[in-house]
């Protein structure tokens, strides 16, 4: 079985100087490709590195996570071009979007950090319809705002994925009428997250797609220990359980279907 990690931080690894360590466990768990996703340009180009360093298995993604999004976020977005017209270019602009959940408290500054991260977004929704990329949508708190904005952009809804789905079956029927996408993480797992799991089912084997979101959301039976590649297996256990579907299904699908995402070849 191969596995797909849509959507993994793997900078924190290298600090800690467990990366090859990680790695080497993910690769033993099946877990043949992942995509290691850029939110500044603190990791921009060590993710690029990485992808070419790790050919065919690590893919990356170039994007300004609405928590970095600060003034001046221009000059931050002017970074993105050298690596976006580069030969081992992104496979997707992301992580981007909309977070209402980690705003101050001072109510007079959160209009305006609405308006730098709507203005940022919208900019990087542009940017990946003019270059036929697809875009990883973060949305936290603001799944209604992160909708409008992405129909406003006309970019094509089979290149929107919304990683880490924490949304219920109304938001993923939104998704399923426009063709969009979402990923799911170990948070699938957990004994309460019924509607996520509803929501999952929902979507479909045909538009299954799963992620670690590593070092976050470790899935049971790791909840509370830091997340890596490896444990997408047991996330893949649980939705197979499920599902009542072969595991080898499981694998075969959410793998097919990422990479159809990124317009990787098999």
């Amino acid at each position: 079985m191969n596995w797909f990690d849509s959507h993994c931080h793997l900078k924190g690894f290298q600090t800690k100087g467990i990366l090859s360590e990680v790695l080497a466990r993910a690769e033993e768990k099946g877990v043949s490709r992942m995509t290691a996703i850029g939110t500044s340009s603190d990791d921009w180009n060590f993710y690029h590195n990485l992808s070419k360093e790790y050919k065919n298995r690590i893919y990356y993604s170039i994007g300004l996570h609405p928590s970095y999004v600060k003034e001046g976020f221009e000059q931050e977005l002017l970074k993105m071009e050298s690596l976006l017209n580069s030969y081992d270019k992104p496979v997707a602009i992301g992580e981007i979007g909309l977070d209402y959940f980690h705003l101050p408290r001072d109510r007079s500054k959160v209009v305006r950090i609405i308006q730098n991260q709507k203005s940022a977004f919208a900019k990087q929704l542009q940017l990946a319809t003019s270059m036929n990329l697809p875009v990883v949508v973060h949305s936290r708190n603001a799944f209604s705002d992160c909708l409008q904005l992405i129909e406003e952009s006309e970019i094509p809804w089979d290149n929107v994925l919304f990683h880490c789905f924490s949304e219920g079956l109304n938001e993923i029927e939104e998704l399923n009428d426009r063709g969009g996408w979402a990923s799911f993480t170990g948070m699938v797992t957990y004994k309460k997250n019924v509607f996520l799991r509803q929501a999952l089912e929902k979507q479909g084997l045909n538009k299954l797609i799963i992620e670690t979101d590593s070092p976050y959301l470790a899935p049971d039976p790791k909840r509370g220990s830091e997340n890596e590649p490896s444990y997408l297996f047991f996330t893949g256990e649980h939705i197979a359980s499920y599902l009542n579907t072969p595991l080898s299904e499981i694998a075969q699908k959410s793998f097919e279907n990422t990479n159809k995402f990124y317009k990787i070849e098999n």
